[in-house]
């Protein structure tokens, strides 16, 4: 095989997170009465650092992001940590990959107790080497930063066989920083165009088309 080592993204790629991140997401805004007529309006902001959605689509300063996030974090701590489904065959997936001899790892910029956390509470924790991710105080958020921490743990040396595996434009932009190839998928919360621009080395429909991608190369 091509790619013995395999990193996955978190949110929109192992698990769909969209009730618990869309709910925590409100819980913060409402108490800057900011109103969301129709969840689907923050499903852009599954993804990316909490910083950036904060402030890019909110227009929050530096001390009113770390208000927000704060917020964010009470209810997401609490509740929309497990409001959050494994994506139908996921599983099967990783096993599959797993019984072919790869390595499999988490790179998210999720905080990395929650990953854990959720990794743990799915069952899926066993199937990974190592689970990386962002601080709480948000130092090592951005991706690349998470993937070179996820290669450093995993003492990877030839990053030619290595595969970056995510459903936003913040994986391949992270992914082609660390000189890795990046796989998009298009069950999550990215599409096609983004992937595009981007740059993606390659793009994915289903879960099942990871697997036979990998073991066919």
């Amino acid at each position: 095989m091509q790619y013995t080592t395999i990193l996955f993204d978190l949110d929109g790629t192992l698990t769909d997170p969209g009730i618990g991140i869309t709910n925590s997401f409100m819980y913060a805004l409402e108490k800057y009465n900011i109103k969301v007529k129709d969840r689907s309006e923050l499903y852009p902001l599954i993804g990316p650092p909490l910083p950036v959605s904060f402030s890019e689509h909110f227009g929050f300063d530096e001390q009113r992001c770390k208000e927000a996030i704060a917020y964010y974090r009470e209810y997401y701590r609490e509740k929309g940590l497990f409001e959050n489904e494994v994506y139908e065959g996921i599983e099967g997936v990783l096993q599959h990959l797993k019984d072919a001899g790869c390595q499999l790892a988490v790179a998210t910029s999720k905080p990395e107790h929650f990953a854990k956390q959720i990794l743990e509470y799915f069952h899926l924790a066993e199937y990974f080497t190592v689970i990386a991710g962002s601080n709480m105080d948000e130092s090592r958020a951005e991706k690349a930063e998470v993937i070179q921490y996820c290669l450093e743990q995993l003492g990877v040396n030839d990053k030619s066989q290595v595969l970056m595996i995510g459903d936003r434009k913040y994986d391949v932009i992270g992914g082609h920083a660390c000189d890795l190839k990046v796989m998009g998928v298009l069950f999550g919360y990215g599409n096609e165009k983004e992937f595009i621009e981007a740059g993606a080395d390659y793009i994915v429909p289903t879960v099942d088309a990871i697997a036979e991608f990998v073991l066919s190369k």
